[in-house]
């Protein structure tokens, strides 16, 4: 489940999207592709996040070890805190961005050429920088997840 996770969120926004922008002509159309495949990986990461949350508590309330109950109560608040940043991002500063795009659009130009760019640039990077504490917290739930020998 981790590894589905994460690994989706890494192609995605380290392979897939940066791709998009270097193919397509216009950076509006790579803009609305990378957004609807940010919006299937932020509802991907809120069910993989609730399913591995629910899998730890299960096995933190199972194992008699408290050594492995601790390692399962980690692997809990990484995921926990992992689904906070998509819910920073997707939930609470996408919509500002969609708004300011939809601003620009309607005024005839892309974001870029707007006014409102420099806004669009300061929650896009605000938005990056969430997502890379994101990919660096999914390293650290791939990491500490139990080897099965």
């Amino acid at each position: 489940m981790a590894t589905v996770w994460c690994g989706s969120q890494w192609a995605i926004g380290y392979i897939v999207a940066p791709t998009l922008f270097a193919v397509l002509e216009s950076r509006t159309v790579a803009g609305t592709v990378a957004g609807r495949l940010f919006h299937t990986q932020a509802w991907l990461s809120l069910v993989c996040g609730v399913l591995l949350v629910w899998l730890a508590t299960a096995l933190i309330a199972r194992t008699g070890d408290e050594r492995a109950a601790r390692s399962y109560r980690g692997l809990r608040w990484l995921a926990v805190a992992m689904m906070v940043c998509v819910l920073i991002s997707w939930f609470g500063l996408q919509p500002f961005m969609a708004d300011l795009r939809a601003q620009a659009q309607a005024s005839g130009v892309e974001i870029g050429q707007s006014p409102l760019a420099a806004r669009f640039g300061m929650l896009h990077g605000i938005s990056s920088g969430i997502y890379l504490l994101q990919s660096l917290l999914g390293i650290a739930l791939i990491w500490r997840q139990p080897v099965r020998g």
